[in-house]
């Protein structure tokens, strides 16, 4: 009962956190530092307007109802904001899932997007594509997208195992920027050693905040770095009582 009441105290004291912090942002915004491939990202979104080429945003295979479903929101959140911030292109993004739902929500995730740009108009459904439902068979179901429909940057963010090199191969054979994050370690360490530009770890999560999708994404990195600060104490003040002699 104690555990349950503590981790419903950590949810609470966040959610507390996030709606101060984000009504805090709304009024003055804070400076992002700066994560290279992120700013890669925002750069890629500008030219490919300019350029008339598209962006191609390949989600993984993740599913929603379990441990892989916050890569996969934090993928729909990039997607909503690139979305919107093409919609008005002509060659706008598309995106890519392996999982059913998620494909579902993809098509929804860029409507928004277009009617935030005031652009409803111009969206079509099939912006939103699910290429397959296994990890290679979505992987070999994407790969064309990035040779057939005058792509300049593929975003890789959500799930991904070892599969992800077959994308960036396919986008390394054509000359396009690969950038990209997964939560899986094999799919990291494939997209370090084969993307000019990888996010790592918990850069997947903040990557949102980087193409503007709210005050509440950038409110969210700050609570990260508070729950990060009160771990590292809750740590050394533990260790320090145990070494002093106190038993718990």
């Amino acid at each position: 009962m104690s555990g349950f009441l503590l981790e419903l105290g950590i949810i609470g004291g966040s959610a507390f956190l996030l709606i101060i912090i984000t009504i805090w942002k709304r009024r003055s915004p804070s400076k992002l530092r700066e994560i290279p491939a992120l700013m890669r990202l925002y750069r890629a979104i500008g030219l490919s307007v300019e350029d008339g080429t598209r962006l191609h945003i390949s989600l993984g295979h993740g599913g929603l109802l379990d441990a892989r479903a916050g890569s996969a929101l934090a993928g729909l959140a990039i997607l909503r904001g690139i979305a919107e911030k093409t919609s008005v292109s002509d060659r706008p993004a598309v995106a890519t899932a392996g999982n059913a739902s998620l494909g579902l929500l993809t098509q929804d995730t860029i409507q928004a997007g277009y009617q935030a740009a005031g652009a409803d108009e111009l969206y079509t459904p099939t912006t939103g594509r699910v290429t397959g439902l296994s990890p290679f068979g979505y992987a070999a179901g994407a790969m064309p997208i990035t040779s057939n429909e005058n792509v300049s940057a593929n975003i890789l963010m959500g799930h991904f195992g070892p599969e992800v090199g077959l994308l960036s191969e396919a986008s390394d054979r054509e000359n396009v920027v690969v950038i990209g994050a997964s939560d899986d370690l094999s799919g990291q360490s494939v997209l370090f050693a084969t993307a000019q530009d990888a996010l790592i770890g918990e850069e997947l999560f903040a990557a949102g905040a980087y193409v503007g999708t709210g005050a509440a994404h950038a409110a969210s990195l700050t609570v990260q770095e508070i729950l990060r600060w009160i771990i590292i104490l809750v740590l050394l003040a533990g260790a320090f009582l145990r070494f002093a002699g106190f038993n718990f």
